[in-house]
């Protein structure tokens, strides 16, 4: 039962993102900052549930080695779909989203796993933070490049469906899976993270915010830092 509730929550707030970027009325200031606030969540809980552990599991070269596979996987797809497919800003953070989440809704599916409350919803706490404020942004932008409602709401709703079905993969088939495994894919998350918050999030966030996005990552970092000492 607290699977399919997590689900809900994470993976809904992509449509409900979804929907606020296509008929919400939100200032670009706010919306900036919003993102901002998502990117500081996103920072510390890389670290904090996905890299620390990895460390400590697997050594310092193997969390390097899988950080940088990530980042390399999400630049390429980036690049691919601004230089050569020509595809929007909204596109990219949904390629941001489904890179990093993938391997982030496995790790989630892994916390459940341990039947910890408290961890899993720190660990949802801290995607629900990044997850609504992105797909706000990304639909609004592909809206704005031409893509009609309907197709921006149907790519959001498949996206969601996708990380719930990670989510649910990550419960079932890593139960038995040695923590080696589990570093890799945390670690690989981690760079898709910071690839997609360095190309995608805080570009985006500033220039919507300019310098008040500073403060709201700052915002967001303290957020995510709270829900991970709740989950402790």
């Amino acid at each position: 039962m607290l699977i399919f509730a997590v689900i809900v929550v994470v993976s809904g707030a992509l449509i409900v993102g979804a929907l606020w970027g296509l008929y919400g009325r939100l200032p670009s200031w706010l919306e900036g900052n919003l993102l901002a606030v998502a990117g500081g969540a996103l920072m510390i809980s890389v670290v904090i549930e996905l890299v620390q552990p990895a460390v400590t599991d697997s050594g310092v070269w193997i969390t390097a080695a899988f950080a940088l596979l990530g980042a390399v996987v999400f630049a390429s797809v980036d690049y691919l779909l601004d230089e050569k497919l020509d595809a929007d800003g909204g596109s990219g953070l949904l390629a941001a989203i489904t890179l990093d989440g993938i391997p982030e809704n496995l790790a989630l599916g892994v916390a459940l796993i341990s039947g910890n409350v408290m961890q899993v919803a720190a660990l949802a706490g801290s995607i629900l933070l990044s997850n609504l404020p992105e797909a706000a942004g990304g639909a609004k932008e592909m809206r704005r490049n031409g893509a009609s409602n309907k197709k921006v709401l149907m790519l959001w709703v498949g996206a969601a469906a996708l990380l719930s079905l990670a989510a649910i993969l990550g419960k079932i088939l890593l139960k038995n899976v040695d923590d080696a495994v589990i570093s890799a894919i945390n670690c690989f998350a981690a760079g898709a993270v910071i690839a997609s918050l360095s190309t995608e999030v805080f570009p985006t966030a500033f220039k919507r915010s300019n310098h008040w996005a500073g403060i709201s990552t700052t915002i967001g970092l303290i957020l995510a830092l709270a829900l991970n000492q709740l989950g402790g």
